[in-house]
């Protein structure tokens, strides 16, 4: 099996290639240009440097979200149109469980979160627990938008009882996390719960591959017509056009009430 991911979740880029369940190659890197500009290009060179054409693809696995709506939008339709092309499977996979895998370990309760602009959060709580001689990453709550503080203190009521957390995804890097790799010193992190190193908390495309071949291992295969990002929230432009167009709806219900009352007040002048 040897299956091309995508991560375009966030502001990283990460392609990768996997063969027989073995990482042939990789591509992951932040920087300032954008998915659309980049992802092509990775796309062939992880294949190049895994020595795969891509007519010996089987399959594709892709990050759906949640996370940056542009970078989901941009990976989703370059994943649709090589399996449409190729004619072979494609399977989404949540991005917040790709990065928990970051910590397969038993007994560590995970916080995978992504930025959802705003002082919110992303965020997803799993745990890896030994099942059938190997590990097995159980949701213990659902995806969910919440305020940062809300999760940093859930967080850390787990830690007091005695519980192994760790926070991953990009908000670690970019609002608990400083350049000298620990805490910010106007951010509070509860005593207990850990902080990883920036390597260890960004997206990575291996992370989607394996979670994808479990998937189409079992015969799972998502419907290249149907697959969609998993959004949770409406996006910025989506929230001002309901907003403006509240307001316009609001501005003409006011100016047929204005309108009505002028008439009235003309048929009793006229009554008079």
């Amino acid at each position: 099996m040897q299956i091309l991911s995508l991560d375009t979740s966030t502001r990283v880029s990460s392609v990768a290639v996997l063969m027989d369940g073995s990482l042939a190659s990789e591509i992951t890197m932040q920087a300032r240009l954008t998915h659309s500009e980049t992802l092509l290009p990775h796309i062939q060179q992880a294949l190049s440097m895994a020595g795969v054409k891509k007519e010996e693809l089987t399959g594709i696995a892709v990050s759906q979200g949640p996370g940056s709506f542009t970078g989901l939008r941009i990976g989703l339709a370059a994943a649709k149109a090589m399996s449409y092309a190729l004619h072979i499977p494609i399977v989404g996979v949540p991005s917040l469980e790709a990065l928990a895998l970051h910590y397969q370990m038993p007994g560590v309760t995970i916080f995978a979160m992504t930025d959802a602009q705003k002082k919110n959060v992303y965020v997803e709580q799993m745990e890896c627990v030994p099942e059938d001689g190997g590990l097995t990453l159980h949701v213990e709550a659902p995806v969910a938008v919440k305020p940062l503080t809300e999760v940093l203190n859930a967080a850390g009521c787990l830690a007091a009882n005695g519980q192994t957390v760790v926070l991953v995804g990009d908000i670690v890097q970019k609002k608990l996390l400083g350049k000298d790799g620990l805490a910010r010193a106007n951010v509070t992190i509860p005593q207990g719960v850990l902080l990883p190193p920036p390597e260890l908390v960004m997206p990575r495309a291996s992370h989607v591959a394996w979670l994808g071949a479990e998937r189409l291992a079992k015969g799972e295969v998502d419907n290249v017509m149907d697959l969609e990002p998993i959004y949770l929230r409406k996006s910025e432009a989506e929230e001002l056009w309901t907003k403006h167009h509240a307001e316009d709806e609001h501005t003409v219900v006011d100016s047929e009430k204005t309108l009505n009352a002028e008439e009235a007040h003309g048929r009793r002048e006229v009554s008079r």
